[in-house]
This record gives structure tokens, sequence and C-alpha cells, in this order.
């Protein structure tokens, strides 16, 4: 009877990485090994037969599913699932990475390549943490809007310049912003982001997830001047520990994840929510 949200990064709570204080990552993450199978390599999911294998031991759109006690957390049983259930991954993986990973100074400028669900989140992360301009830079123009609504300062699409739009945005703030944030999971826009924070104290969090195989290639120079570069997962989060106080400062309002949801759907119609998610929709 218990309410819990399940989330797609392990937090054993005994591998070195987890009795780190600095780190979230915990050495059982599919990251280290492929793992649509349970930690014993067998599924407990079949149709007509066939094995189904288990997508990072969460299984989302399974009704019933078996999954490992270090990838659940137990809430407040007050929160409504519904609602929270945005704290899994997307909204805590944006707000995270701005708040935990990049550490948002007040005062600062920030820009967020990608304004889907998760760029929101870095968006609305970025204005909690005092950040006096955030610019919001997506090829959509329909994702603007909320952009704004949820803090960003400026909105630009990189269509409406005919110049790199890391020049654009290093146009628009003198040297380059304080941090910037990859949303996309594109290589070249990953590029783009690094280039448009500030060349020697910049940061920029890659947050989107590239294609398997992707690889990257850039001018060193980028580097050499001071500029970090950093990858967040789950946006810093120690899952286990950080699920219900997330949960508790959703029923405290400190942060309003709601404005994210633009579709409610049943789960036999869960094919129309991707095709709305490929159409750029919600």
């Amino acid at each position: 009877g218990d309410k819990v949200i399940p989330f797609p990064l392990p937090h054993c709570g005994e591998c070195s990485f987890c009795l780190n204080p600095e780190s979230n990552y915990c050495l059982k993450c599919h990251l280290s090994e492929s793992q649509s199978l349970l930690p014993d390599k067998t599924s407990r999911f079949t149709c007509k037969g066939k094995r189904i294998h288990h997508f990072l031991w969460v299984s989302s759109f399974a009704e019933y599913t078996v999954i490992p006690e270090y990838v659940v957390a137990k809430i407040d049983a007050a929160a409504p699932l519904d609602k929270v259930c945005l704290l899994g991954c997307g909204f805590s993986t944006g707000y995270g990475a701005a708040i935990n990973t990049a550490k948002v100074k007040p005062g600062s400028t920030c820009a967020v390549f990608g304004v889907g669900g998760v760029g929101l989140s870095v968006v609305m992360g970025c204005k909690a943490a005092g950040a006096s301009r955030i610019i919001a830079v997506d090829i959509n123009k329909d994702k603007l809007a909320k952009a704004k609504e949820l803090g960003a300062t400026d909105c630009i699409s990189p269509r409406d310049f005919k110049k790199p739009i890391q020049e654009v945005l290093t146009e628009m703030t003198g040297h380059g912003v304080d941090y910037s944030f990859e949303v996309i999971g594109h290589a070249d826009t990953m590029i783009a982001a690094l280039a448009s924070c500030n060349m020697n104290t910049g940061i920029c969090v890659m947050v989107g997830v590239p294609a398997s195989g992707s690889m990257l290639s850039i001018d060193p120079m980028l580097l050499l001047s001071g500029r970090t570069w950093k990858g967040t997962l789950l946006g810093g989060w120690k899952m286990r520990d950080s699920m219900p106080k997330l949960v508790s400062s959703y029923l405290e309002k400190k942060f309003n994840s709601d404005l994210l949801i633009t579709h409610t759907l049943p789960i036999a119609q869960v094919n129309d929510g991707f095709e709305l998610l490929r159409a750029g929709k919600r």
C-alpha cells in the first residue's frame, strides 16, 4: 500500500560511489553494464510466450512490474501520483542540473539549449538559484512561450540567425554565459553549448543523452582556456535519499512541476503520447 516512485539511476548505498557524498552514481548503474534484465539476468515479463525486457529496471509502461529495492523510494502518502511521477526522472534531472551539477549562482547568466520538459526544468532550476538572465534556445518556437512563463528572460531560435548560435549568445552577453546546458543530445549542440559559455569560468553541463555510438570532435582550446564541461545523471540527486525530500518540497509548493504537464492520457494511448512527443507538442 505504500506510495513509491521508481527511478532509472540505482542507489545501492554500498558501493564506493554511493558512499562518496559528492557522487550520485552507483556501480549498479546501467551505464556500466547493459541491464535490460533484472540483476539476476532474468525477466519477469512475457508476451505470447516471448520474453520482454525491463527498461532501466523501471518498465514505466507496465501496469505491474518487479524492480530491485535500490531503484525505488517510498514517498509521502499525500502525494498525487499523477503529478509527482515527473520527479522520477524528467523534472529532477533538469532542476538538479542547475541546482546541484552547475551550482548556478545568484545574478549569473544561463543559456538552456532545448526547452522540452527537461529543458524547462533546467529553466526552473536556474530561476530558483537566482540567475538574473536565462536564455532559452530552441528551433521549435512553440516551446518558447512556456519557457518564458517558467522563468526565461530571453527566447531565441537558431533559425533566426545566419551566424552560429554560440556567436549570437556571446554577442548578447559580452563574453558568453556563465552556465550553459545542452538538453537535446546532439553532438553539434553540445559543442555550441560549450562554446557559448565564457572562455575562462564558464560551465557547460551535458544533460541530453546522445545517440549510442555518437562521437564528438572539438577544438581543445575551448577547454584549455578554463571552461568546465561536465555531465549530469538524474540531476546529481542521490535518489533514495532525495526523492522523499523532493516530494515534500513539491507538497510545500517550493516548485510547481505541474506546469510541465501538457497532456494526460490513459495507458492505452501511450503511442499517441509518443506521437505528440515526436511532433514537439508536449
